[in-house]
């Protein structure tokens, strides 16, 4: 005799389907939340990128203390209020839509890639390090600017990959697999 598996009858109190769905109007301002701030952070990156590459190319050392003064100025006033606006805005979108925040690749994938973007850009440019490339008015030790060229760089590529998805929408979905339940295992 085999064990057949049903649902549990949803109740009144608690219909089976029930989730979170914003309003049109909600779901446009968190669009357009979401896309602003994140198409900002693209542009906060490239200008990191341009700056790291012109304070490594550099002689001029005044011209170097230069872009690391303003590499700082970028970070705390723009990438990192824009990268949390566009992760908050970015999983209040798929817990309210069809997508889902782990249904599909896509989603899932601009998920982890935003987290990369800030975790590479916590390591890189922690206010220590920001004061000890401008300490001086001499420009930090020779390998460190190619590094941040590298990881800047890297972000940026993230970044990018995160829009095409959101662009193409790859439709396959994610296939998690559920342990198997004590009364199914041989």
């Amino acid at each position: 005799m085999s064990a057949v598996h049903t649902r549990p009858p949803a109740t009144a109190a608690a219909p089976a389907a029930q989730r979170w769905r914003p309003r049109p109007a909600a779901r446009k301002l968190l669009m357009v939340v979401h896309v602003v701030s994140s198409v900002a952070l693209l542009g906060e990156v490239w200008g990191l990128v341009l700056l790291n590459l012109t304070a490594t190319l550099t002689a001029d050392a005044t011209l170097a203390n230069s872009a690391y003064r303003l590499m700082s100025v970028l970070v705390f006033g723009g990438g990192i209020p824009l990268s949390l606006t566009a992760l908050a805005s970015g999983i209040a979108l798929a817990l309210g839509s069809k997508w889902g925040l782990a249904r599909h690749y896509w989603v899932f994938a601009k998920l982890l890639l935003l987290i990369g973007v800030v975790l590479a850009g916590m390591l890189l440019f922690t206010p220590e390090a920001m004061a000890d490339a401008t300490a001086g008015g001499a420009a930090p030790p020779a390998g460190r600017g190619w590094w941040q060229v590298a990881v800047v760089s890297a972000q940026l590529a993230m970044l990018l990959t995160a829009t095409v998805l959101s662009v193409f929408k790859p439709r396959r979905r994610i296939a998690w697999r559920r342990p198997r339940a004590a009364a199914d295992r041989p």
